[in-house]
């Protein structure tokens, strides 16, 4: 297990609210006061998780300046309270910049399907394929 310092931990406390915040700011129809509030969580507890330093170094690197503008342009017209375009614009900049980390994670969603108790609940939703 990988050991976490507090302030590790307080940024995956601050991601998770910050992701939840913004799910539930899509549920309501694009909240934009919820998009927002999420959008600072999720980037400080970034910021907490690797550091200002590494997180800086993430973000403006030469490759990744069309995604990182894409997103931060998003996050500033949700902050405009024009929450549509704004979460498109991430949505579209967060895939721009993760898009080498994406197959990694599909991978490693795939490899869920070989612990045994997950494979055995994989089974049985594949089973139930009720059309109602």
């Amino acid at each position: 297990m990988v050991a976490l310092t507090d302030f590790q931990r307080i940024g995956v406390g601050l991601v998770g609210f910050g992701l939840f915040f913004i799910l539930f700011g899509m549920l309501l129809y694009f909240d934009s006061v919820l998009l927002a509030f999420g959008n600072i969580l999720f980037l400080s507890g970034l910021v907490f998780i690797i550091g200002i330093s590494r997180t800086f170094t993430f973000f403006f690197q030469r490759p990744k300046l069309k995604g990182t503008s894409f997103f931060f342009g998003g996050v500033l017209i949700v902050l405009m309270r024009w929450p549509l375009l704004g979460m498109l614009l991430e949505a579209y900049g967060f895939f721009t910049l993760f898009r080498s980390f994406l197959p990694v994670a599909f991978g490693f969603l795939g490899s869920l399907a070989n612990i045994p108790v997950l494979s055995k609940l994989l089974q049985k939703v594949g089973e139930s394929s009720s059309m109602v």
